[in-house]
């Protein structure tokens, strides 16, 4: 299983961005997927999560700004960044916990893509 993000780049304050996370591979169901994002000298935080019967979470930080879709026949998961900040520049990842064809649950991490937030 793979998990493939997209979407990151420089973006003004007050701006939008839409990240993308395209999972493929032997997978029989996505029980739910996470957007984390990691800023220079911090750790790695929740920013949200969708899991398979549409709930979605949002740190404090980002609710009412980003939100978290999901294209279940594609297998793919959008991040929608609206009124971007700069205090929202991170690399953001992508994770899922996937039921794989074999009958295993395994967690998955893509790899970051770079969001900038100029003021």
């Amino acid at each position: 299983v793979q998990l493939q993000a997209s979407g990151g780049g420089l973006e003004q304050a007050g701006g939008s961005l839409r990240l993308s996370c395209a999972a493929s591979g032997t997978i029989s169901s996505i029980n739910r997927m996470a957007w984390y994002r990691q800023a220079p000298g911090k750790e790695r935080e929740l920013v949200a999560t969708l899991s398979n019967d549409g709930t979605t979470t949002y740190a404090d930080s980002v609710r009412g700004r980003f939100t978290f879709s999901r294209d279940n026949a594609k297998n793919t998961a959008h991040l929608q960044m609206n009124s971007l900040k700069p205090e929202d520049t991170a690399v953001y990842y992508c994770h899922a916990v996937v039921r794989t064809r074999g009958g295993l649950v395994r967690s998955y991490w893509g790899q970051g893509t770079q969001v900038t937030v100029s003021s």
